[in-house]
């Protein structure tokens, strides 16, 4: 029975990742998002600091699909200046996933719920 525990070490990467990628979108400006809100909510990386999957999440959602079609069609040049950011901290760079977070529309609909 394995156990999904995340080393200190992971920890600690994936929350320099998350800061860094947010800087970085941020940087982009809500314009290259299409006017969207576009936030780092998270980052799980693998044991052996390899692949980071990064979570977006996007308001309103319904730029979502929009925001995570550009975020893929820039995955080396966004995977590339975050290389720049963490590269004398990790010796490689992990490539990079981003998943929705769907978080803020699961909060939406049971408010909605709740509301009836």
């Amino acid at each position: 029975m394995e156990k999904n525990i995340e080393s200190t070490r992971q920890l600690k990467v994936a929350k320099e990742i998350q800061k860094e990628m947010a800087e970085i979108i941020r940087s982009k400006g809500m314009a290259a998002f299409g006017g969207a809100l576009v936030s780092v909510s998270g980052v799980k990386i693998s044991p052996d600091l390899s692949v980071a999957k990064i979570y977006i999440s996007v308001f309103p959602s319904e730029k979502a699909e929009a925001v995570m079609t550009a975020l893929d069609e820039n995955n080396r040049a966004l995977r590339g200046e975050l290389g720049t950011k963490v590269g004398k901290q990790l010796r490689i760079v992990p490539e990079i996933a981003f998943y929705l977070d769907s978080s803020l529309d699961y909060v939406e609909h049971i408010e909605e719920l709740l509301k009836k």
